[in-house]
């Protein structure tokens, strides 16, 4: 669903929104990560901004549909159901790439790179063959398909930026899914709506735990202990280690070495924050790949 629209116009200044509040304390809180919360700011105020214009879309299926997509590994959200305006996507695609060059993500050969792609009129065909290739990625992961040059196709920071002017659009289509409850048939570690892996975890007040897709924010639910990367439910190949705290927590899996963090809303008096706590986590990052293990 692609249209083309004229750039609008401003609009007028919004209250902060309750992540915005959570990452200025971080920052007055831990100084040292002052940068990292700068970057998540710029990009938050931005994909919020888009998102708000973007419309919801309508998807039509029942738990029958969900399972089905489950065992032939498909997600349910197809490129051209994404409600995509190529005006907000070239924004993005711009003024993401200037926050991450801002922020020292972004080289000038990069930079340079991605605005090209931001300007280039076939920008809708360059965001399908990523949307496609990175779900390509996934399937040929989990060995239900042979791999396919779409599974092999990576174009380093251009797929990062990507991702990030893509998020608004597809966060928008998680809108819809997340109050369906037929996402309760889904038993899958990959995302229902657009196959993305989990990036945190959290942990509800039932001790439930819900998977938190890293590409479009979707949380569903997902066995209390076992690895979502490789399945691995072993509790003795399972290494787990909380903040003192108790807010975060971090599984670490000894059967495939990767790890997943965790918000333990347990001992929370807020909701998880996905960008908030991404920031906030990043100490557990460093703690976790000491111990040997990976994020990837």
């Amino acid at each position: 669903m692609v249209t083309d629209t004229a750039e609008r116009p401003a609009r007028g200044t919004r209250p902060e929104t309750r992540d915005v509040t959570e990452l200025r304390a971080l920052k007055t809180r831990h100084p040292e990560l002052a940068d990292a919360v700068d970057l998540h700011l710029g990009l938050l105020e931005l994909q919020r901004r888009i998102q708000a214009r973007v419309s919801l879309p309508w998807f039509e299926f029942t738990a029958e549909t969900l399972e089905r997509h489950h065992a032939e590994a498909r997600p349910l959200l197809e490129f051209d159901r994404i409600p995509l305006d190529v005006s907000d996507l070239r924004l993005a695609v711009r003024q993401t790439a200037d926050v991450l060059r801002r922020f020292g993500a972004l080289d000038e050969a990069e930079y340079e790179r991605v605005q090209t792609i931001g300007r280039d009129p076939k920008l809708p065909d360059v965001a399908r063959r990523w949307f496609d290739g990175a779900i390509a990625r996934q399937v040929a992961a989990l060995g239900t398909q042979p791999s396919s040059p779409a599974a092999e196709a990576a174009n380093g920071m251009a797929d990062e930026v990507l991702a990030l002017s893509m998020r608004p659009f597809l966060a928008r289509c998680a809108e819809v899914l997340q109050q369906r409850p037929e996402l309760q048939a889904w038993g899958h570690p990959l995302c229902a709506l657009c196959f993305g892996e989990p990036d945190l975890a959290v942990i509800t007040p039932a001790a439930e735990r819900h998977l938190v897709c890293g590409r479009c924010g979707l949380q569903w639910n997902w066995e209390p202990l076992a690895c979502p990367y490789c399945r691995n439910s072993d509790r003795a190949r399972i290494t787990s280690f909380a903040t003192p705290d108790g807010h975060y927590r971090v599984y670490g899996c000894d059967a495939c070495h990767r790890y997943l963090k965790a918000f333990d809303g347990r001992h929370a008096s807020r909701p998880v924050m996905p960008v908030v706590d991404a920031v906030a986590t990043l100490p557990l990052d460093a703690a976790a790949q000491q111990r040997g293990y990976s994020a990837s």
